[in-house]
């Protein structure tokens, strides 16, 4: 019977930490079952006091005791996944939990090996009026990184930056992954792009938070997400 490991890469999200595990628990994908493995990147709020009271043993949590980024939390989950599909769920809750049964039934029926939740396919970026565009340089710089993404790597994606991810395990564990930080999504986009696997994509609903919200990526992630996709066309 297959499985599926949900990672929860997790910093300073104390607001949401709890309501994220409850979304996680409700995913429901027939009879398959699930597990969750946390890691806390040495969060300097409550959210590490918050995990240490959870007892659960659906709930594999690790902590890093100092800062590493999050492409250094997704790998320590990766080492103690048992999963055969390999989800990411961003813990500040941008990304709607529901996303990830969503896209894993397309692993699970053999449509694909590699799935990605897209915030712009079948979308326009709108500056004024309702609806509007949450974040439009974000969502500019986003589509740059896609272009770039597609220029170098021959592809079609709309959405090289999405959080919301699901790999077939030998997919994910079979690239050798190096970023820390916020370079892991251009790495393991361009790694898996190179080694000949189709990404499919499926729009997702999101909801973006500000900076003052608690935001992390910023303008500078988006120049050295360039840099790695550029880099990593012609290295490992």
């Amino acid at each position: 019977m297959a499985k599926l490991s949900i990672i929860i890469p997790v910093y300073n999200e104390e607001k949401t930490i709890l309501k994220v595990i409850g979304a996680v628990k409700k995913i429901k994908l027939g009879n398959i079952p699930n597990e969750i493995i946390i890691v806390d990147d040495s969060s300097t709020d409550k959210t590490r006091s918050i995990l240490k009271k959870i007892k659960d043993n659906t709930i594999k949590i690790f902590y890093h005791e100092k800062n590493m980024g999050k492409g250094a939390a997704i790998r320590t989950a990766l080492g103690h996944a048992s999963g055969d599909i390999i989800s990411i769920q961003d813990a500040d809750l941008e990304y709607d939990p529901q996303n990830i049964a969503r896209l894993a039934r397309l692993i699970l029926d053999g449509s694909s090996d590699v799935v990605y939740g897209s915030r712009f396919l079948g979308r326009k970026l709108k500056l004024f009026g309702k609806g509007k565009t949450p974040l439009p340089l974000h969502w500019i710089g986003n589509r740059g990184l896609t272009f770039i993404t597609n220029m170098i790597y021959l592809n079609s994606i709309t959405d090289m930056e999405t959080g919301c991810k699901i790999f077939r395990k030998d997919v994910i564990k079979g690239i050798n992954l190096k970023g820390n930080r916020f370079d892991f999504e251009p790495e393991i986009t361009a790694k898996i792009l190179k080694k000949g696997y189709k990404i499919k994509e499926v729009p997702i609903d999101f909801n973006p938070r500000t900076f003052n919200e608690g935001k992390k990526i910023t303008w500078v992630d988006g120049l050295k997400a360039a840099y790695y996709l550029i880099k990593y066309r012609f290295s490992d």
